[in-house]
């Protein structure tokens, strides 16, 4: 006979010739020679190299265990009082029951969709990290969510987590807040044949995220081409000068002309404007002939205006002064006085009366 111990935290289970026969709790037992016995420590999960169910046939011994069997499309999140302490994949665990507060939550890997009851720090966490999918919207955003190729729905900003499996996920995002897009060198024929290249700018917003990404591929190419396509014909509908002339009308046909198109894009067009207008080399310099002929002109006519109204002073002054003596007289003091300003002495030498000599000198003999 020989005796055994079994201390407190501790099970030993009793083998005879490698067979199992029954489990020893804490105390003090006699055995026989033949018999062996492998003491476990109840603080540790139970690890053993014995066939688990010839085991779990001692229902002494089935009572003190946790058996946790997990399937191959699903993870067992296992708490030690209440703390995480590790993701039990495919296979049979097992943990003793009693000093260990043990929990163990079961997360199936067969679907997409956390409907486990597991918040964000859990899903967050190191080690169930490896097994989520996590996919950020921002909050000018909106996104449409494809599971295994299909449309799923659409996802306003925030953090969504999704099982990490076979099953193939798909975000498509889109930025809600007011776009610009550039329409830059863009080559025009006008009516009469002037080449032109235009540089103009278009603000537009994604307003139906379902219509945008659902029913069109890339609908900010296909908005880009409305919006040439109406440049395009605005501007060859008319001539050189008279696009020069109605320059402002051009960003609210545009905007008619694209808007309902644009509507069906998911998109609503908020602006257009043109930047620049830019004109060949050879346009350029007749342009500017033109304009320099056109400034000589108007600085003709007004010469020739001022000239006019000077010469129809002048006689009006002349047929004032003919019938008024005394107005006649004034002007020939104003003279007079204008000499004075010039010059410094004035030598009168004969007879006659000072101002009929002045007048002698200063005004022709009719």
């Amino acid at each position: 006979m020989k005796r055994v111990t079994i201390n407190a935290y501790q099970v030993g289970l009793v083998f005879k010739n490698g067979v199992y026969k029954r489990m020893l709790a804490e105390g003090s037992y006699w055995l026989m020679p033949t018999d062996t016995v492998r003491v476990y420590d109840t603080t540790a999960p139970f690890e053993t190299a014995f066939e688990l169910n010839i085991l779990l046939q001692d229902e002494a011994l089935a009572a003190r265990l946790h058996v946790v069997e997990v399937k191959e499309d699903e993870i067992v999140l296992q708490y030690e009082n209440g703390l995480l302490k590790q993701v039990l994949t495919t296979g049979r665990h097992v943990f003793w029951k009693g000093i260990v507060q043990y929990k163990f939550v079961r997360a199936g890997l067969n679907k997409v969709q956390i409907t486990e009851n597991l918040d964000r720090t859990t899903l967050q966490h190191r080690l169930v990290a490896p097994y989520v999918r996590t996919f950020s919207v921002e909050s000018y955003e909106r996104a449409v969510l494809f599971i295994d190729g299909k449309y799923a729905q659409t996802l306003a900003g925030g953090v969504y987590y999704f099982w990490k499996n076979h099953i193939p996920i798909l975000i498509g995002k889109v930025d809600t807040r007011q776009l610009q897009t550039e329409l830059n060198g863009q080559e025009i024929l006008t009516k009469d044949k002037a080449a032109l290249r235009i540089n103009a700018w278009a603000q537009y917003k994604v307003t139906d995220i379902e219509k945008a990404i659902l029913q069109h591929r890339e609908y900010d190419k296909q908005l880009y081409i409305l919006f040439q396509l109406a440049l395009r014909e605005y501007v060859a509908g008319l001539g050189l000068d008279e696009l020069l002339e109605k320059k402002d009308t051009l960003a609210p046909f545009i905007l008619q002309a694209v808007s309902d198109k644009a509507a069906g894009l998911g998109v609503q067009v908020t602006g257009f404007g043109i930047r620049d207008i830019i004109l060949p080399g050879e346009m350029k310099d007749i342009m500017n002939q033109v304009l320099v002929a056109e400034k000589k002109a108007q600085a003709n006519t007004i010469m020739r205006r001022e000239e006019t109204a000077s010469t129809r002073s002048l006689l009006n002054t002349a047929k004032l002064m003919e019938d008024n003596p005394m107005l006649w007289k004034l002007k020939e003091m104003e003279y007079v006085e204008k000499i004075a300003e010039k010059i410094s002495s004035i030598s009168v030498s004969g007879s006659g009366v000072l101002v009929d000599q002045l007048r002698q000198i200063f005004t022709p003999q009719k």
